[in-house]
This record gives C-alpha cells, sequence and structure tokens, in this order.
C-alpha cells in the first residue's frame, strides 16, 4: 500500500465516521440513553442489591461494583455495533458506499472509529457516575492504564459485532446478541467470585475474556477483587492483552473477508 493510498483510506474512513458522528448530533437523545443506561443499572445493583452482595472483607460495594460495571458497558457495546451495521445493510447504505470511489476499508474502519468515540462518551459518564458515588482509584497512572485495557476490550468486540452485523444483515437477529449480554456479562467475575460456581462453570468464568479484563481493571485501579490461584486469575492483565488481540485479529480478518465477498 503507497502513502497515497493509505491517506485515501484514512480520508476516507474518517468521512464514514463522521456521518454517523453527524447522525448522533441530530438524534441527541440516542447518545443520552447510551450514557444513561450503565449509569442507571450501576444506580440499582449498587443502592437495590449492594446490601445482599458478599464483597471482599474490607471492601466498599461501590469500590467493588465499579470496575465489573465498566467492564460490563464494554459488553453491552458488541450488540450496538451489530445494530448498527445490520441496519445499514438491510437500507442499501452498505451498498450504495461500496458503489462509490472510496477505499474498500472505509465502511468498516469508520464504523469503528465512530463507535469506540461513543464508547468513549459512555466510558466517562460511568467513570463520573463511580467518582460520585465514592468510587476512588489509587493512582491516575493505573487508571489510565485500566481506561485502556477497558477500550481495548471493547474495540475488540467492536469487530466482533461488525463480522456478526455483515454476517446476520438482518436486525431483528441484534435483539438474540442483546438478550446473550448479560448471561455472558453474569458468567465472570464481574460480580461473583468463580471460586463459588461449580468447578467447570467457575473454570469458564476465570477464562471468560471479560473476568480478564475485570480482574486486571481491579488491579490498576487498586480496588478489591476476587484474587484466585489459578493461572489466569495471576496473569489478569497479561490475559487483558491477549484476549482482545486475539479477537481483534479474528474477528477483524472475518469481517474484512466477509466484506469484499457482499456482492458474490
Amino acid at each position: 500500500m503507497t502513502a497515497t493510498t493509505l491517506r485515501w483510506a484514512i480520508v476516507d474512513g474518517w468521512t464514514i465516521a463522521r456521518r454517523d458522528l453527524i447522525h448522533w448530533a441530530n438524534q441527541p437523545m440516542t447518545v443520552v440513553f447510551g450514557v444513561a443506561f450503565p449509569i442507571v443499572i450501576t444506580l440499582a445493583f449498587g443502592y437495590l442489591f449492594g446490601g445482599a452482595v458478599q464483597v471482599p472483607e474490607g471492601a466498599g460495594y461501590f469500590a467493588f461494583l465499579m470496575p465489573g460495571m465498566y467492564g460490563m458497558t464494554m459488553l453491552f457495546g458488541l450488540s450496538s455495533t451489530m445494530i448498527a451495521v445490520t441496519t445499514d445493510a438491510a437500507k442499501g447504505v452498505t451498498d450504495r458506499f461500496r458503489s462509490l470511489p472510496m477505499a474498500p476499508s472505509a465502511v468498516l474502519t469508520g464504523r469503528a472509529v465512530a463507535d469506540l468515540l461513543h464508547s468513549v462518551l459512555i466510558l466517562a459518564g460511568l467513570l463520573l457516575c463511580g467518582l460520585a458515588v465514592g468510587w476512588r482509584p489509587e493512582t491516575l497512572p493505573g487508571a489510565a492504564g485500566a481506561v485502556g485495557l477497558l477500550l481495548l476490550l471493547r474495540f475488540s468486540l467492536l469487530w466482533a459485532g461488525v463480522y456478526l452485523g455483515l454476517r446476520t444483515k438482518d436486525p431483528g437477529a441484534a435483539v438474540a446478541i442483546q438478550t446473550m449480554e448479560f448471561p455472558i456479562g453474569f458468567l465472570s467475575n464481574a460480580f461473583v467470585a468463580p471460586a463459588t460456581m461449580p468447578g467447570w462453570l467457575g473454570a469458564v468464568a476465570e477464562w471468560n475474556p471479560l473476568s480478564a479484563t475485570v480482574a486486571a481493571a481491579r488491579e490498576l485501579f487498586g480496588n478489591p477483587g476476587w484474587g484466585g490461584d489459578s493461572w489466569v486469575a495471576e496473569h489478569a492483565v497479561l490475559m487483558a492483552l491477549v484476549w482482545p488481540a486475539v479477537i481483534t485479529v479474528v474477528f477483524f480478518t472475518l469481517s474484512v473477508r466477509l466484506y469484499q465477498r457482499l456482492d458474490r
């Protein structure tokens, strides 16, 4: 790829991303709801169920809860990306983009940039909510590292959403993905210690990519967690880098190949 080709690919990708940003500016309630939903869920968990949940000894519930909610919020983005991709495909927008003289990668990278920016906004709102209810990170460098890992997970799941959206081409199919987000999120260390689960189920929860990111975020934020003596629990930060890298490579490759075959 020449420098000129790369330059036009970047310009075209940003053009597609701007399209989505303009849509959100014209429909601000979509953004408001996206920011408000995880905040409402967090407050519900914290104030309605917090007193009934056992947390690591000496820990306040919000100090324990917030990293789990940050991770869950990144997981929730999978279906929103899928809905956007399937909607564009169903309306013929994707086909119109493919007929234009633009870089073939622009449609996918533009969607990725727009959704990642949207996730930054949602995560920022939830971080402010955490600070308002008393959650505090220990150090700014640690907090920056934790936020980076959370967004890295979102970036990888974004490509999974793009692939599923291109594969199904049906906005209604996103409902099935949305219903699976909560079970996948609960089958992790976000809210319950894997050690309290049946042996095989606890092992699945420990190897859940979300568990690695949540455990690493708790470690970097300096917040309490479940710990554990398994290899994956002791190397949470490493796995919080490895899992997103694997997911990104797999689903990015599948997405590009599927996009190139749409007209065949």
